[in-house]
């Protein structure tokens, strides 16, 4: 990271580095989360009619269109990024996302103020979606810069184990505060309190990312470059990179959706768990997915990044109806929880590499708008709306339609990864 410098300095330079971007990027999915593991709790509150799933479907139709906020912050914080450095969005995307959740913690219920109550969400929602577009550009890009050649699979791989940090963070929030509350208490202001302590925790990111040091990359690029943080010339000159990373997301974002934030609904409303027994499954196979991560980014280090994006493509498009299926029809805690963890096993192999893999594909000079804004537009369209498309084939009656739909885009996503090349070898991050 720092040219001359004795290797123990720079490895601790570049650990100082990894666990700084890391902290934050934790926080920040921890509030994006936080919403989904609540919905169960808050959809009665903000949306009083109609049965059950109607207030699920209700939920997650405002939890996709955070998602389409989203390209619009990766535009305005992946641009931010490419011109004035990867700490300056990252601290910018990390303080929107402290007020959206504290917009969220505050706001009352429709019995109070009737339809302005889920028009306020709409809108906190929004900011934070437009938060969190800026935030995985920046991030993945930053922690892909300051990784080091040799181990850059690995170590760009805590990403993603924030990621699923932050998404366990917010489940392990709600249980605790859930078995602290009466189911009455928690149902009425209990489900409040992840929002606001996920406030907190995002102050305490902006000041970490304060002190991080700006990545070598982006230093030498200069600041005469016509390129920079154009979007422009991103598509105009890097129009096969582009393409492939909305081909991988697609797919990527669906299957990792469908076995996370919509798997705790999916257990209750399809296969008949309780609300407690999914949280349960939730936290377990999240904390299991976790763990793959670096050890999925320590193989792609040897085997290539192209070898297991074939890997997790092929598979996931084999074996997501089977696996739903079994699923649905589980009677056991035990056979839910093994089969979801299978299918995140194959997962692991995309995302423990999806920041690292983007961020090869470009030059310094339009790197984290790159990584962000194809990433940002299919995760969108694909991603966030995983979930209100699931529960629109529930409510049709067909709902194996939804997993014909999901292993379509991870037969996208395998076509994708088929069509490019190996970027462990030839990256475009020139720093080691």
């Amino acid at each position: 990271m720092t040219a001359g410098a004795p290797p123990a300095a720079a490895a601790h330079k570049r650990l100082r580095a990894i666990l700084g971007g890391s902290a934050g990027n934790l926080v920040e999915w921890y509030d994006w989360y936080t919403y989904s593991a609540a919905a169960l709790y808050f959809a009665p509150v903000f949306f009083p009619k109609g049965d059950k799933t109607a207030q699920l479907l209700n939920t997650a139709a405002v939890f996709a269109v955070g998602f389409f906020a989203r390209p619009v912050g990766a535009w305005l914080m992946g641009r931010h990024a490419d011109r004035a450095g990867r700490k300056a969005a990252l601290m910018l995307s990390v303080a929107m996302m402290c007020a959206g959740s504290l917009v969220i913690a505050l706001t009352p219920g429709a019995a109070r103020i009737g339809v302005a109550a889920p028009v306020i969400l709409l809108l906190a929602r929004v900011f934070q979606g437009l938060s969190l577009g800026g935030e995985y550009g920046a991030s993945a890009t930053y922690m892909s810069e300051t990784a080091g050649r040799t181990y850059r699979g690995f170590w760009s791989s805590f990403n993603y184990v924030t990621l699923i940090g932050g998404q366990l963070l917010a489940l392990g929030v709600l249980m605790g505060v859930r078995s602290l509350l009466s189911a009455t208490a928690m149902a009425e202001w209990g489900w409040r309190i992840p929002f606001v302590i996920g406030a907190a925790l995002a102050f305490v990111a902006f000041w970490l990312r304060r002190h991080l040091q700006e990545s070598a990359s982006f230093l030498g690029v200069s600041a005469a470059n016509a390129e920079r943080g154009s979007a422009r010339a991103l598509i105009a000159r890097y129009p096969r990179e582009t393409a492939t990373i909305v081909g991988l997301t697609a797919g990527g974002s669906m299957i990792f959706y469908v076995y996370t934030t919509y798997m705790q609904k999916f257990l209750t409303n399809s296969a008949g768990f309780t609300v407690d027994q999914a949280t349960f499954l939730s936290a377990a196979t999240l904390l299991a997915f976790m763990a793959m991560q670096p050890l999925s980014g320590w193989i792609s280090d040897k085997v290539g990044r192209k070898a297991m994006l074939v890997t997790a493509f092929g598979g996931s498009t084999l074996l997501t109806w089977p696996v739903m299926t079994g699923i649905a029809a589980a009677s056991s805690m035990g056979t839910a929880f093994l089969l979801i963890l299978a299918a995140l096993l194959v997962e692991s192999a995309y995302t423990s590499i999806s920041a690292v893999v983007k961020a090869e594909l470009f030059p310094a000079s339009v790197r984290s708008l790159g990584v962000a804004l194809p990433y940002a537009l299919a995760n969108a369209t694909f991603g966030g709306t995983a979930e209100y498309i699931a529960f629109w084939f529930k409510e049709a009656g067909i709902e194996r339609g939804f997993y014909v739909y999901a292993s379509v885009l991870s037969g996208i996503g395998l076509l994708a990864a088929l069509s490019m090349q190996d970027t462990r070898r030839h990256s475009r991050i020139l720093e080691d």
